[in-house]
């Protein structure tokens, strides 16, 4: 049974990255708005109906690994080493998830996510959803941070949360538009983290 079990969702895992390619290379081929669920469906050889089993829109799947990315986080907010610092804690969190991505280890690889970028860029409801996004994930984050240092409160945690979430994306998007590619961009942003955090380097718990 163990076995049966382990073999569909596998299974299911497969399906679930089958059509997160097909529709990141159908976007990137044909653009967003041109492509609709049947012709990515199609591509990734499920029906229209297994689609929506995995996911409620087309825009969802450029999003496929938010669930994941934001377990991942929490977890390491709450797992963090003694002693570490906020700032410190933070960039081993980006970092981290970055080497995920970097090593094709979600749903969204590195060429998904730079696809996303690009898509984010120019469509208006893929700006609207990473935004819905990134609004959900301060709560949840700061939430986690006030936790998990006693010394702050969750208000203050709203606001580091947002200097770094803001940090990285008025880096990528300033980047993009002076016409850098992708890598350069994600390099950009990093950096840009590092500095919203650096005052943060005393923020531990005791």
């Amino acid at each position: 049974m163990v076995g049966e079990v382990t073999l569909r969702e596998r299974k299911k895992l497969r399906t679930r990255r089958a059509l997160v390619d097909a529709a990141t290379r159908l976007f990137d081929e044909k653009g967003y708005v041109e492509t609709t669920v049947a012709e990515i469906a199609a591509a990734a050889e499920v029906s229209t109906k297994t689609f929506f089993n995995y996911f409620p829109s087309k825009e969802e799947v450029l999003f496929a690994d938010a669930e994941v990315r934001m377990r991942i986080a929490l977890r390491m907010i709450a797992e963090r080493e003694p002693g570490e610092s906020l700032g410190d804690l933070l960039l081993r969190v980006i970092d981290h998830v970055l080497g995920l991505i970097r090593s094709d280890a979600l749903d969204v690889g590195m060429s998904t996510a730079k696809v996303r970028m690009r898509l984010v860029m120019a469509e208006p409801v893929l700006q609207a959803r990473a935004q819905q996004l990134v609004m959900a994930s301060q709560i949840d984050l700061a939430r986690a941070i006030s936790r998990s240092y006693r010394t702050i409160d969750e208000l203050t945690a709203v606001g580091v949360v947002g200097a770094f979430l803001g940090a990285a994306q008025a880096t990528v998007v300033a980047s993009l538009r002076r016409g850098d590619n992708v890598e350069d961009a994600i390099t950009a942003s990093r950096a840009a983290i590092a500095a919203a955090l650096h005052g943060l380097a005393g923020a531990v718990t005791d």
